[in-house]
């Protein structure tokens, strides 16, 4: 079994809030406190079930000159401290706001000094930290600090060096000024070890300094059902030591309708919560009317993330973050925990490791292969499982079901260890990949005939193209896969990419062919369990095409992969646009999210284990033969003894 990653914060309540501007004067609001008007705002959040808010210091305006701190500025932040305390509905400040609303706001005596690497700038980053600590760190208001909101967006990609330092000098003066409250970066985490992009940060470097990871996440993309899970992916590939909190994440109204920004919101809080998130704090609590000012006047976009209006009323987004406070308290979050699992998918070590020989053409593979990840963990969720994603970086589990997809490039020690986890019983599943780029044409492995019984027939440098369209035929049985069964899968990405692997068998089975004959799927069994070679990149073609998820079936197979594994769901859905995952109360109850990513209404038929009900946790409602799901829509279910 495999444990799924699920640290919690310890706070008084689950944090579920907003990031926090007044509507008069947004990010400069300091300057012209409403204290009024900001109590007003504080208390449609209060009343929506919101716990927290996450606050910005202009920085600017707050700090105006070297070793000066504006006292002003300070005592309007302290009168929003009050109200939040009266009201409350803690916050998280943020101190190095440079970076806001798509601009970039330089204190006048910067003079464009290096952040990370100019003495004098250090010192004074540390300077205004440990002072505004120091001044407001003693109120009961105050949740959490952050060092920054999205510094790579203010000063671009640093070194790993110069961030680390950087990270150790600034949360140090947060401890400096007194306070031991909990402490992140605010950096978006747009890291190495989760989409293999390389801007300086690392999670594994803020081990010793940071109290939490926060998430930003704001994608753009070309299949619905990807981006309604892309923060939940994220949140899962965050865990690396540290309580993970959706820190931001949002839509605008010139970018999406009302109804799917609410879709938007569900989708993002129950997944990133089944993904292990423990806390949401969603962009933004209101709409501006500053289309004349900047950063709005050429950022017009940004006036219209709130989930409130200008009148203060509710947008549909701040009902649905309601919703799911409410469903946080019935099934008493704190004390609930991720399933175990039986089902890993691997992470490629090649993603989130400084390894050497790593060139610009190689980097683009490096991305993609999280990609491939991400697609991957879909497919699983479509198939009925519950899946693991795992670092290569840190060693094979002990899983019952391995998926490897798509894989260019694995460490030396990773195949000797697969072969031992198929001798020891686990199926294991491995697609093999050319790449993207048009050098280095082909996967980085080793001899692959002692690992599964074949040997390839690739040309030097040439790619074996694949036609539009690749039909795997079966000639032998696999899960509920009859012999005879057709899965078909369309090809895509450059020519490069869209190239199968050849074979000729010598030691295994042959269980599906492609369009031409030649063997797509084999199987080598070995000591108690198998491994299985797919030919094709399937995971890839998915992951690159758009609207992949209304005709994608690669969940096809790994439900049969599963099948033959041994693997059966707590809960069986048929309706692969259901996904299906549970958590567990610490006294032994458990839950069941049933989530849609189907855009129409659907009748749900659940097939709970023998013995068992389902129950809806916030109606009472008896869903253990079928109910209905809105487009989009979630239920959550209490498993019951019938």
């Amino acid at each position: 079994m495999v444990q799924r990653p699920n640290l919690r914060l310890d706070t008084p309540r689950p944090w579920l809030g907003l990031n926090f501007w007044s509507r008069k004067g947004g990010p400069f609001m300091w300057r012209t406190y409403d204290d009024q008007l900001v109590r007003q705002e504080l208390q449609v959040l209060v009343d929506h079930g919101m716990t927290v808010t996450r606050s910005f210091f202009l920085w600017p305006d707050f700090h105006p000159a070297p070793d000066v701190i504006d006292d002003q500025m300070v005592e309007n932040y302290r009168q929003f401290l009050v109200a939040s305390e009266e009201l409350g509905i803690p916050t998280i400040p943020t101190f190095i706001v440079g970076h806001m609303s798509g601009s970039n706001w330089d204190p006048a005596w910067r003079n464009g000094r290096d952040l990370y690497r100019d003495g004098f700038m250090l010192g004074q980053q540390a300077f205004f930290i440990k002072e505004m600590v120091r001044r407001i760190g003693s109120s009961p208001a105050i949740a959490a600090w952050l060092i920054s909101n999205e510094m790579p967006w203010y000063t671009g990609p640093t070194d790993r060096e110069s961030a680390r330092a950087w990270s150790i000098i600034c949360t140090n003066a947060v401890r400096a000024g007194g306070s031991q409250r909990p402490v992140s970066l605010g950096d978006g985490v747009w890291a190495q070890e989760v989409i293999g992009t390389d801007n300086g940060f690392r999670l594994r470097d803020q081990d010793d300094t940071t109290d939490f990871f926060g998430p930003h996440s704001y994608p753009m993309g070309t299949d619905q059902t990807r981006q309604l899970q892309r923060a939940a992916f994220i949140c899962e590939m965050s865990h690396l030591g540290k309580p993970v909190v959706l820190e931001e994440f949002g839509v605008t109204d010139t970018f999406a309708s009302e109804i799917n920004a609410a879709h938007y919101y569900r989708q993002t809080l129950h997944t990133s919560l089944l993904a292990g998130a423990t806390g949401w704090i969603g962009w933004n609590n209101t709409d501006f009317d500053m289309a004349e000012v900047e950063p709005y006047n050429s950022h017009l976009y940004e006036l219209t993330f709130g989930v409130t209006r200008l009148d203060g009323t509710p947008k549909q987004a701040l009902l649905e973050l309601q919703e799911f406070g409410r469903i946080l308290e019935a099934v008493d979050v704190a004390r609930l925990n991720r399933t175990e699992t039986r089902t890993a998918i691997l992470f490629a070590a090649h993603i989130d490791l400084d390894l050497p020989v790593v060139d610009l053409s190689h980097r683009v593979d490096r991305e993609m292969m999280s990609e491939i990840s991400w697609h991957a963990s879909i497919a699983a969720k479509m198939a009925g499982l519950t899946p693991a994603i795992v670092r290569e970086s840190e060693g094979i589990p002990d899983a019952r079901l391995l998926i490897v997809p798509s894989n260019k490039a694995v460490l030396g020690a990773t195949f000797p260890t697969l072969l031992e986890r198929a001798r020891a019983g686990a199926h294991v599943y491995v697609s093999w990949f050319a790449g993207t780029t048009p050098s280095q044409r082909g996967a980085w492995w080793p001899d692959i005939e002692p690992i599964f019984g074949a040997r390839h027939r690739l040309r030097y440098g040439i790619a074996d193209r694949t036609t539009d369209s690749v039909t795997l035929t079966f000639r032998v049985g696999l899960g509920d896969l009859a012999p005879g069964d057709t899965l078909i899968f369309r090809s895509a990405g450059p020519e490069y990419a869209r190239s199968h692997l050849p074979l000729t068998v010598t030691d295994a089975d042959v269980i599906a062919v492609d369009d031409a004959g030649e063997p797509a799927l084999i199987r080598r069994r070995i000591g108690t369990g198998c491994i299985y070679l797919g030919a094709y990149p399937l995971e890839y073609f998915g992951a690159v095409r758009r609207d992949a998820h209304e005709d994608d079936e690669v969940f096809r197979l790994y439900a049969a992969l599963a099948a033959e594994a041994g693997i059966e769901p707590d809960v069986k859905v048929p309706q692969p646009r259901i996904y299906v995952d549970q958590l567990e109360h610490a006294d032994g109850t458990r839950y069941s999210w049933f989530v849609s990513t189907d855009p129409d209404p659907v009748v749900v038929t659940p097939q709970p284990v023998p013995g068992r009900t389902l129950v809806d946790v916030r109606n009472g409602e008896d869903l253990s033969t079928s109910f209905g799901l809105p487009p989009f829509g979630v239920r959550v279910a209490m498993h019951c003894r019938a």
